[in-house]
């Protein structure tokens, strides 16, 4: 995929899924700015992949989940390179919990990160892609989002949200020559998943029909796609990478 002297932003992008998706960014051609909550020293490694792999990078710490701080990173980034053509909204956390022991914290804490966060990015780069006719937005979700799961009705309740918003964008920006358009994921081989502990993957891993996990990088080599002319007439549009475990 050819993304020479195109820059796209990556939320939660040092890590994980979001690791993968801005070094493969990287690998096409894009600058990277990746925007986290973790600390500078955690950034340093992805920091230096980038630049191997030839483009610009750049590491701002934030809190996605604030507006504010969101518009302000939004605008470091056109500071560095002076545009913004691609936003991957990856960033996001869990606390499970059955419903009825659920507390309003683990539900405001997952609610306000996965969905709020990913509005508050989105509202910061919309104006321009108005602007300059033309970007790429796509948000990462979940194949729970989709069908829910035991124990994260939080979590599944704003993935199905990141759902809802990408459709409405969608519609919104068509006009605009803006893409947007979400990735489910299935089981991915991550740290947030080893920390499911081994029950979890037992089961999640009974259900995949490819009997394997998915790998951060399967997600990468779609984003990539999406964020390429060759996805140009592709849009609303929710894609699962999981192996058939939704099925």
């Amino acid at each position: 995929m050819n993304l020479k002297n195109k820059t796209a932003i990556v939320t939660g992008g040092i890590s994980g899924i979001g690791a993968a998706i801005s070094l493969e960014l990287a690998r096409c051609g894009a600058n990277v700015a990746m925007i986290d909550c973790k600390p500078w020293e955690e950034a340093v490694g992805m920091l230096q992949k980038i630049i191997e792999a030839g483009t610009k990078p750049q590491f701002i710490q934030c809190d996605i989940s604030d507006f504010s701080a969101a518009a302000k990173a939004v605008q470091s980034v056109i500071a560095e390179f002076g545009k913004i053509d691609i936003l991957i909204n990856n960033a996001g956390i869990n606390r499970d919990g059955v419903i009825w022991k659920m507390t309003e914290d683990q539900w405001d804490d997952v609610v306000r990160v996965n969905l709020k966060g990913y509005f508050n990015f989105i509202r910061a780069v919309s104006p321009l892609f108005r602007v300059q006719q033309s970007g790429k937005i796509i948000n990462i979700t979940s194949i729970n989002g989709l069908r829910g799961k035991f124990g994260q009705s939080n979590y599944s309740a704003s993935k199905a949200g990141i759902i809802g918003l990408t459709k409405s964008v969608a519609r919104e920006l068509g006009k605009y020559n803006v893409n947007v358009n979400a990735i489910a994921p299935g089981l991915i081989e991550t740290d947030m998943m080893k920390a499911a502990g081994e029950n979890a993957y037992a089961a999640a891993l009974e259900e995949i029909v490819l009997k394997r996990l998915g790998q951060p990088e399967d997600i990468a080599h779609l984003a990539a796609f999406l964020c390429s002319d060759q996805a140009r007439h592709i849009t609303g549009e929710v894609i699962k990478v999981d192996g058939g475990q939704y099925i």
